[in-house]
């Protein structure tokens, strides 16, 4: 996770103790009253279940770790404004989630070209190689071709195993509106799986 912080060393201590026994809510008190460590252990302990859910939204490890930054950023300075009224975990997930969509929002109101894929010289990639991709790679695909809506709401909580309930305060919905995403979400998912399946089943048999 260091290297996610690079860019704003200042504002981010980089040395820390190798384990730390206090709870989420301690070592965020802990921050905030001035303990120049508690903040970095606190990120050590959820930053794989940070970073998947930044991945997953962003769909770009760069942007992801953009994204990531800023909202590590976000919760260091903001650490003294926390109430206690959820988890630790869930101000944390839902200020990675705010990040990213906000960087999603951003990108969409400035398009861009995308570049091509092989440059000059470099072989297309076969059919056959096309094929043998793994089941994980074809969920990531069909997650990807989601609105972003629905994809965090089955990020959350198909993925990361979040409930409806801590999901809607996370994305700041309520809980209907999680069902409902989770809901649109798996029954396009289950068509585009069906698609690529059926995509990677002809590039077999031609």
């Amino acid at each position: 996770m260091s290297q996610l912080m690079g860019k704003r060393r200042s504002d981010y201590p980089r040395s820390v103790p190798a384990k730390d026994e206090r709870t989420d809510a301690e070592l965020l008190r802990a921050h905030a009253d001035g303990d120049a460590y508690a903040f970095d252990a606190l990120v050590r302990r959820h930053r794989d279940r940070l970073w998947a859910v930044a991945l997953r939204t962003m769909r770009d490890p760069d942007e992801a770790a953009d994204a990531l930054q800023d909202a590590l950023v976000s919760a260091f300075r903001a650490a003294g404004s926390f109430r206690a009224e959820s988890a630790v975990t869930t101000w944390l997930h839902r200020i990675v989630v705010n990040a990213c969509l906000d960087r999603i929002r951003r990108r969409k109101a400035r398009p861009t070209v995308a570049l091509p894929e092989e440059g000059p010289g470099e072989p297309v990639e076969r059919r056959d190689a096309i094929a043998e991709r793994d089941t994980a790679m074809v969920i990531e695909a069909a997650l990807g071709a989601l609105p972003v809506e629905q994809r965090s709401a089955i990020t959350l909580v198909d993925l990361e195993g979040y409930s409806v309930a801590d999901s809607a305060v996370i994305l700041g919905v309520a809980e209907g509106t999680i069902k409902s995403r989770c809901a649109r979400g798996r029954a396009k998912l289950a068509t585009l799986l069906a698609n690529l399946r059926y995509v990677d089943a002809l590039a077999v048999a031609a």
